[in-house]
């Protein structure tokens, strides 16, 4: 009678200390997906952050931060001058590992704007995420950031078409509108559609955008990325004259920018200013973003009527 009591007690625990066992490695596997994210980009942080202590950012500077699309930018700095850029790019991350990062790589220097490339990665072949898992991870990035710099503003770039991930698009397509909805909702967050003029009249992606790996942009297509990108940085900055050609080369125009004349082909979705003087442009800072475009007053009259989204733009 003893010894069969005794198997079934040892039945019993055993059954009890598999289900322990069983319950903590599910709990534990969150934790351990972050460590192994940590041990696979901690080289790459800790190299930024020896950077850091031989040339440390200024606080207030435009940290570019996101996959290897930003860090194969070798040329970001001069492009985006007189600006004062940060380049925090890691190649291959998603937004989950930026999410791990961000208070080394991001907060740490205090800036004013945070430009964000990430998804691309999130959403390649083999990819178990959704578009809502994607949007869900840059919803937390800008929880993070704004929680300890709730004025910094947040720039999210759409997830860009590619040669290689073509069969991937429609999924990129769907996280890019999520995304935009939410950074809509936000006070200091702007979406920054860079997928657009990435395609030709025909609906088509030019090959020379892409390197030989049809992923990573070429030179031509960080060129795209300046234009657009550049002008809306400055449009958050103090008060200056910055040269006309920034705006002539836009694919749209930048929130809040006061400028002379809205060029044809210009797509003013977000134009919220009244034009001024013909020879420069002036940009003036904000405290958030207008709901919606304002009406016009005396005096003024519409752009042109050819911008793709007729959204209305004043000019003098």
């Amino acid at each position: 009678m003893r010894s069969r009591l005794s198997a079934a007690a040892g039945k019993c625990l055993y059954s009890v200390g598999m289900l322990a066992i069983l319950v903590l490695g599910v709990a534990a596997r969150p934790f351990a997906q972050i460590a192994a994210a940590q041990s696979g980009w901690e080289p790459a942080i800790r190299e930024f952050e020896e950077q850091d202590q031989v040339n440390p950012p200024k606080p207030g500077c435009i940290v570019f931060a996101g996959s290897s699309s930003f860090r194969d930018w070798d040329t970001l700095v001069s492009d985006m001058t007189p600006l004062d850029v940060v380049n925090r790019g890691f190649g291959g991350s998603e937004i989950s590992d930026l999410n791990v990062y961000a208070k080394r790589i991001v907060i740490a220097y205090r800036p004013s704007a945070v430009v964000v490339y990430e998804g691309d990665n999130d959403l390649a072949d083999g990819s178990s995420k959704t578009p809502q898992m994607v949007a869900g991870g840059f919803r937390r990035f800008i929880q993070i950031v704004h929680t300890s710099l709730p004025d910094a503003w947040i720039y999210i770039l759409s997830i860009k078409p590619s040669k290689l991930r073509w069969n991937q698009w429609p999924r990129m397509e769907a996280a890019n509108e999520l995304i935009k909805d939410y950074a809509l909702s936000q006070s200091h967050v702007l979406y920054i559609d860079v997928d657009t003029p990435m395609f030709d009249a025909k609906g088509n992606l030019s090959a020379d955008l892409f390197k030989s790996d049809g992923l990573h942009p070429t030179a031509k297509l960080y060129a795209k990325w300046t234009a657009i990108i550049k002008p809306t940085c400055c449009s958050g900055s103090a008060p200056r004259k910055v040269p006309r050609a920034w705006i002539s080369q836009s694919p749209l125009c930048p929130p809040w920018l006061i400028f002379p004349k809205c060029p044809s082909q210009i797509d003013c979705r977000y134009c919220t200013a009244q034009h001024v003087e013909e020879s420069v442009v002036t940009l003036r800072q904000v405290s958030s973003r207008p709901a919606r475009i304002r009406r016009a007053e005396p005096n003024q009259t519409k752009c042109k009527s050819d911008h793709r989204e007729r959204d209305r733009c004043l000019t003098t």
